[in-house]
């Protein structure tokens, strides 16, 4: 499983299985983010009718499983948020980037586990 990270020092390949990153310079990201209207947005990502939105408060992200017409908190104990994924494949595996780590969900953002690799200044994340 891969995705691409947008960082300030450029776009990293990242293997998922491996916890590796390696810079993709001719890789850019879509930068389309769904039509979100909720309080201290900061990203958002959909699949189908699934939305994970990244907030400007505790827990940093909300997901709804109707358009956007109800909302759920969900990474309780995660750090503030820049950056969220999620696999269109699996709408249940959703990314999370913060300033420097990638955390990942295979279960809609119930349990999350930290990739040991740091990448600085993450601005975007999408599955490759």
């Amino acid at each position: 499983m891969d995705a691409l990270v947008g960082t300030s020092f450029g776009v990293f390949q990242l293997d998922l299985d491996e916890e590796t990153a390696e810079p993709a310079p001719d890789c850019e990201l879509s930068g389309t983010q769904p039509d979100v209207s909720l309080p201290l947005l900061v990203a958002a990502d959909a699949a189908g009718s699934r939305i994970v939105a990244v907030v400007a408060r505790r827990p940093p992200l909300v997901l709804s499983d109707d358009a956007g017409i109800t909302w759920r908190e969900i990474g309780g104990g995660l750090p503030a948020g820049r950056a969220v994924a999620l696999d269109p494949d699996r709408p249940d595996r959703i990314l999370f980037g913060s300033e420097s780590r990638v955390y990942v969900s295979e279960d809609g953002g119930r349990f999350w586990r930290v990739l040991e690799l740091e990448l600085i200044g993450i601005t975007a994340l999408e599955f490759s």
